[in-house]
Order: structure tokens, then C-alpha cells, then sequence
């Protein structure tokens, strides 16, 4: 694998920013923080790693950040944009055009091809089927999918139907990619390759992405790591090295 930093264009404004923000669930004694006084920043062309234990408030981060839940208080922008304050119209846009989504339970629609897919996003923002096809034939090769392109998910490996929602998240120059847990479900081997193939996009394209992950090995491959313990932002690490340093390791009590 090549070790890839990025330089991050701090001249634009940030792709992701929040600031102060909180989530809760429920009231009075039942009240529940996911989220509590959160502030983060990320660059475009940043790759950030987020990691904690399980129910520590990552995958309401991402929610949040993507505009698929409101903040308790706070603020969340993209790309400048105060998405709170959107409408579901506005926000449905955002997602389509300058959000890019990649889940563990990757979404794929299963009646449409691993072309369709990918073309479905540029569809629904009114781009001509002729262009959303070779817009989406270029997205699945620039992750490794060249060929029958005409299958239906279910026919693909799990690498590639993960790679397949790499293609659709990054589809029309996104500046974020929200990726939470995309490795969860892939063998060793499989999931070195996501995650290899996600490191690139940042200096390809200069996307900005907040990847959630249990792995130090992953989270070694961003230029930043951000540590969340019971839905607060505990420590921040910024991995030198390969990737596998021990840095991140040490940090999550990962053996070395």
C-alpha cells in the first residue's frame, strides 16, 4: 500500500463544521446525550477518523453531520451552508449533490444494476441519462469496476459491492463522504482495499471524508483521529508513519 497524506486546502471553506453541538433523545429522566458539546472541523481534502466504543455517539455524528437529524443545539455546516436551517427539499439536494453516504449495510437498491446505482443520484438532480451513464461508468472505474456493470448487486462480492457504493458517494465531485463502519462486513483482505481505495479520494479529488472505524490500522490512514467516549469529543491524534502505526494504536489499547 502507498502511505498518501494530503495537503488540505484551508483556503475554501471547511467542508464539514460543527460547532458546540449537542443531541439528545428523549425527556426529563428518560433524557439521553448521544452527542454533548461537539466541536470539529475538517478541510477539504481531509481524511478524519472518528473512533470509540460502541454507543459512544459516532454514527449520531454522522447523522448529524449529514443532515439526516437535527442537532439538539448547535450549529452544523457544509461546505458554509447551515444545514439545520435547510429545508427537507434543500437538504434532499445536499445529500444528492455535496454529501456522499457509505454504510456498513451498503443501501444498494437491489432491482437496479451496479451501473444504475451509481446513475441514480445524477438522475434524480435532472442530469440527462446519457451523461449520468458516462458519469457513473467513470466513477466505477475509478474504483476498479469495469466490467459487467449490468449485473444486479446481489451478483457482485462483497468488495465489490462495497465498491460500487464508493462510486455512488463520490458520484458528481462530492465535497463529503460520510463513511461509517464501510469495513464492518468485509473480510481482512477485502476491507484493506476499501479502505486504501477511500485514502485516495482526498488527493484525487479533493473530497473530504469522516470515516468511523473500530480499526486502528484504518483510522491510521487519516490525517487525523478523533476520539468520542460517551458522546464527547475526548482526544484528537494525528497518526505518524505508515499506516499501522502504532500512534493510534497505543491510543485505543490496541495490541501493537
Amino acid at each position: 500500500m502507498t502511505d498518501i497524506r494530503v495537503v488540505r486546502d484551508r483556503s475554501r471553506a471547511p467542508a464539514l463544521e460543527l460547532t458546540d453541538v449537542v443531541k439528545r433523545f428523549g425527556s426529563g429522566a428518560t433524557e439521553v446525550r448521544a452527542v454533548t458539546d461537539v466541536t470539529l472541523t475538517v478541510a477539504p481534502g481531509e481524511l478524519v477518523a472518528v473512533m470509540g466504543p460502541s454507543g459512544c455517539g459516532k454514527s449520531t455524528l454522522l447523522h448529524l453531520a449529514g443532515g439526516l437529524d437535527d442537532p439538539s443545539a448547535g450549529t452544523v455546516r457544509v461546505a458554509g451552508r447551515d444545514v439545520p436551517q435547510m429545508s427537507a427539499t434543500e437538504r434532499a439536494s445536499l445529500r444528492r449533490t455535496d454529501v456522499g453516504y457509505i454504510f456498513q449495510r451498503l443501501n444498494l437498491v437491489v432491482s437496479l444494476t451496479a451501473l444504475e446505482n451509481v446513475m441514480l443520484p445524477l438522475e434524480l438532480e435532472g442530469t440527462g441519462r446519457r451523461e449520468a451513464k458516462r458519469l457513473a461508468r467513470e466513477a466505477l472505474g475509478s474504483v476498479g469496476l469495469v466490467e459487467q456493470l449490468d449485473r444486479f448487486p446481489d451478483s457482485f462480492s462483497g468488495g465489490q459491492q462495497q465498491r460500487i457504493a464508493v462510486a455512488r458517494a463520490l458520484i458528481g465531485s462530492r465535497r463529503l463522504i460520510l463513511a461509517d463502519e464501510p469495513t464492518g462486513a468485509l473480510d481482512t483482505m477485502t476491507g484493506d482495499q476499501v479502505i486504501e481505495l477511500l485514502a485516495e479520494l482526498p488527493s484525487r479529488h479533493g473530497t473530504a471524508i469522516v470515516l468511523v472505524t473500530h480499526e486502528p490500522r484504518y483510522a491510521s490512514w487519516a490525517d487525523r483521529v478523533v476520539f468520542m467516549r460517551d458522546g464527547r469529543v475526548v482526544d484528537e491524534a494525528a497518526p505518524d508513519g505508515a499506516p499501522g502505526t502504532d500512534a493510534v494504536r497505543q491510543r485505543v489499547g490496541a495490541p501493537t
